[in-house]
């Protein structure tokens, strides 16, 4: 079997296993997934949604937020480690969307990786689940383990495991395939353990750095 081949097979395994994959994170709009994929970077998905909705409530729109003391800012966020960094992030973010985009998100890769925080993996998480744009696959922690693991790249760096796995999976399933191996990563194939018993992948996996 082939890469692209193997790799489809992956993907129709994984959409029966996940037939309607969705962010873990909880947001209502552009803004709300953006601030929290800022958040998730080192931080568990169940902390971040705990945290944003002190923040939401406390600044309710981007323009409130531009205009936050980075102090206060920190205090919310500093659960979710790393949050003198995140803080600044999301303010200079905020700032920059009310002074160059006129208070929109913006929806291209280009504009949303000037923002502060934001490089290509939270930009295609934002792109591709709120506005259904597909520029490219968000590679988190666990894509970057299962994509090696399950021989679809060899490569170690976020940006050359994007450009390997694109050319593999139809353009519109790119937004769904960092649900599946987040989802997948997360209930099976952790990155110490891995159940391949359990694993509906085992006969096709070549286990690639999985201690026999």
């Amino acid at each position: 079997m082939n890469t692209k081949d193997h790799a489809c097979e992956i993907h129709a395994r994984l959409k029966d296993r996940y037939p309607a994959p969705a962010p873990a994170l909880d947001w209502t709009d552009a803004w709300e997934l953006l601030v929290a994929t800022v958040l998730a970077a080192q931080c568990t998905d169940e902390r971040v949604n705990k945290v944003t909705p002190v923040l939401f409530a406390r600044w309710p729109d981007i323009a409130s937020l531009a205009e936050a003391d980075v102090t206060e800012i920190e205090a919310v966020v500093r659960s979710t480690g790393f949050f003198r960094n995140k803080a600044k992030n999301l303010k200079a973010a905020a700032r920059r969307i009310m002074e160059i985009y006129g208070g929109e998100v913006p929806r291209t890769m280009a504009e949303l990786i000037t923002l502060g925080g934001v490089a290509r993996k939270t930009a295609n998480i934002v792109l591709s689940n709120a506005f259904g744009v597909h520029e490219g696959i968000a590679v988190d922690t666990h894509v970057k383990r299962l994509a090696f693991r399950l021989g679809l790249t060899a490569n170690t760096d976020p940006v050359r495991i994007e450009k390997d796995l694109m050319p593999l999976f139809p353009r519109e399933a790119w937004g769904e395939i960092n649900h599946f191996l987040v989802y997948f990563g997360r209930e099976v194939c952790p990155a110490r353990s891995p159940r391949c018993a359990a694993c509906k992948l085992d006969d096709i996996c070549p286990k690639h750095g999985v201690k026999k």
